[in-house]
């Protein structure tokens, strides 16, 4: 097997490598452990040091808080900017051809291909992100969709092709061409999971609306949406903009700001916590298109992903991993482009708050296990020799730094005070340090605080129109206070993220799990 498609470890023939592969599977799982246990071991043997580690440490979050919210701010004026701009007006105006893509003379040549994996998501759910895409304001005879449905046995299967008929028949005279896939559950080397999918209704639809109508590669632009993705008027003229005036669109994919908003107003508090958490972290990423790595719903030209082989159908974490994909066989030769454009999509709502909770619990393990990409990465960097040296160290050390931090930050944080009180000795418990530092990590922490504000600010700006029932003043306070249950979601972000970890350092692989859609 290509290293390229790889997934774990056993997968490879070459003991040797499959020994380095199994290696790099341990090493994110092994750095969180290790971390904990020299907390201990410095709380212990080294106090005094290990205190001014923690005042060290508690400076270093304080300052990067304040960078990541002046990148927020940036990333949320830009997206506001580029919501009122008529990028219709830009593309009329567009000055063609772009020398990277010369066989298009004029805008209205791109087509747009939008796949949308589906797993037992509701009528109600689907009909909504299809008809976002009707009626987004692209000429929908330029749109293709593709509903790619999952085909199991049981009742479940007849109500997926009821769903999938309905849906076909309202919206597939608006169409280009409306596709319906079913993804065979018993294909050899794959997992179920949104990837597989993803890859099957991908081939489908270039050999039956692509090959089929003599489309040329270059003027198809692929979008995959989750199923509750739903976009907004515009969207598809500004990623037609970015796909035309991109320095290197072959070499390229777009990443819209998923904002987790679609049933915010009937979401639980912990659930509206996550929701604009997420939102806010993809919003300051859009501010880093250096490091900008793709998430969720996203866009690529169908000439790369055909060169690819599409996304990758063994993986859970396949949103992140066609980007891997394509630095690794491109030479490094790839990057994200920015859109600062939002698709909306669902906050995690179930029948009542546990179920919530524990949902929620599942979606950041799932997220987390994305720490799957670092020994695929590292071993991939090491295989092809053809990639600078530059673009293995940023990247390298972006995604180890950013599972790490995921795992231990808010330990360190939260904890490490507590254990060198407790297990510091009498020598360090009498000391004026001691006595200190409690004061002097508050003191830090309530200068952190002023984050919570901006965010309850945040909250307020992006919280879409409210239902039809009357909503007083009081309930947008209520949301903004809400931030105070912040501690609970850390634990229901961090421990799951521990987990993820853990289960690759011992080789217990995960399967996909589909965050279930509900609408009241």
């Amino acid at each position: 097997m290509s290293y390229l498609r790889l997934a774990h470890a056993f997968e490879l023939k070459n003991k040797k490598e499959r020994r380095v592969y199994r290696l790099l599977e341990i090493f994110p799982g092994f750095l969180t452990w290790l971390t904990f246990i020299l907390m201990f071991f410095g709380a212990v043997f080294f106090p005094m040091a290990t205190s001014f580690f923690l005042i060290s440490f508690t400076i270093f979050w304080f300052l990067r808080t304040v960078y990541l919210m002046v990148h927020l701010r940036s990333g949320f004026l830009q997206m506001r900017k580029n919501q009122k701009t008529d990028w219709r007006a830009k593309l009329s105006s567009l000055k063609l051809p772009n020398p990277a893509l010369p066989q298009i003379k004029s805008w209205q040549e791109i087509i747009h291909l939008v796949i949308i994996p589906s797993y037992g998501e509701p009528y109600e759910v689907i009909k909504e992100v299809v008809g976002g895409i009707s009626n987004s304001g692209y000429p929908t005879e330029k749109i293709a969709v593709v509903l790619a449905m999952e085909q199991r046995d049981g009742e479940l299967q007849k109500q997926r092709e009821v769903i999938a008929e309905k849906i076909k028949s309202e919206y597939q005279d608006r169409f280009l061409q409306f596709l319906v896939s079913f993804h065979p559950g018993n294909i050899p080397g794959e997992i179920a999971g949104k990837g597989s999918n993803e890859h099957y209704a991908g081939k489908k639809a270039l050999a039956e609306i692509i090959d089929a109508k003599n489309i040329p590669y270059e003027n198809v632009i692929v979008s995959c949406f989750d199923a509750d993705t739903v976009v907004s008027a515009g969207y598809f003229d500004r990623l037609a903009f970015a796909y035309l005036t991109c320095e290197k669109p072959l070499r390229s994919s777009f990443q819209p700001v998923p904002l987790f908003l679609n049933n915010i107003w009937e979401s639980p508090s912990i659930s509206k916590i996550f929701a604009f958490s997420t939102s806010f972290w993809q919003l300051i990423q859009q501010s880093r298109p250096e490091i900008l790595v793709t998430f969720s719903s996203q866009s690529i030209g169908l000439k790369p992903l055909v060169e690819v082989g599409f996304w990758q159908e063994n993986v859970v974490s396949e949103d992140s991993r066609i980007f891997y994909q394509c630095l690794l066989h491109f030479d490094g030769d790839w990057q994200t482009v920015p859109l600062y454009f939002p698709v909306n999509m669902d906050a995690n709502v179930a029948q009542n708050f546990w179920q919530t909770s524990k949902n929620i619990y599942k979606q950041q393990k799932r997220w987390a296990y994305g720490a799957e990409n670092i020994p695929y990465l590292l071993f991939g960097f090491m295989k092809n020799k053809n990639i600078p040296k530059r673009i293995k160290w940023r990247f390298g050390f972006n995604i180890i730094e950013g599972f790490h931090s995921w795992n231990t930050h808010s330990v360190i944080i939260l904890c490490l005070g507590w254990i060198l009180l407790w297990l510091g000795g009498k020598e360090f418990g009498f000391s004026i340090l001691s006595f200190s530092l409690p004061q002097i990590l508050g003191s830090l922490m309530r200068l952190s605080m002023y984050g919570i504000f901006i965010s309850m600010y945040m909250t307020i700006a992006l919280l879409p129109p409210p239902p039809k029932e009357k909503i007083s003043k009081i309930n947008y306070l209520i949301i903004a206070l809400q931030w105070l249950l912040s501690p609970l979601a850390i634990i229901l972000s961090t421990i799951p993220a521990i987990e993820a970890s853990t289960r690759l350092m011992l080789g217990k692989y995960m399967g996909f799990w589909p965050t279930p859609k509900t609408r009241k």
